[in-house]
């Protein structure tokens, strides 16, 4: 979905997170996890995950200051080409199992508070 080997977004609880403008539309995969897009030019924006309501995926280059962004985590490393390197500190085959997430977040939170 990125014409790249990388795909890069910054997790948010998705109490923090609404559009502001315009009405973002599903984009060309459909199912459980909901990938969204601008309507107008189709880039994608952010991602609501199956299974995890309380978070949103935005895509990191949507933000300002994105160029300074480290990789904390990666996931589906299953997929990616093997010269692609993010030096995330994290890495997982697919996402993290749930119960992982508290102690992710908190451990990024106190490295970058």
């Amino acid at each position: 979905m990125t014409s790249s080997a990388f795909s890069l977004s910054s997790l948010f609880p998705s109490a923090a997170f609404s559009v502001t403008a315009g009405e973002p539309v599903i984009g060309g995969l459909h199912g459980s996890t909901r990938h969204f897009f601008c309507g107008h030019c189709m880039s994608w924006l952010f991602t609501r995950p199956d299974g995890m309501d309380d978070f949103v995926n935005v895509r990191s280059t949507l933000l300002d200051g994105s160029q300074s962004f480290q990789p904390f985590l990666e996931t589906y490393t299953a997929e990616k080409l093997t010269w692609a390197v993010t030096g995330a500190k994290h890495s997982f085959s697919e996402f993290p199992p749930q119960e992982e997430f508290p102690e992710l977040l908190q451990e990024y939170a106190s490295e970058n508070s």
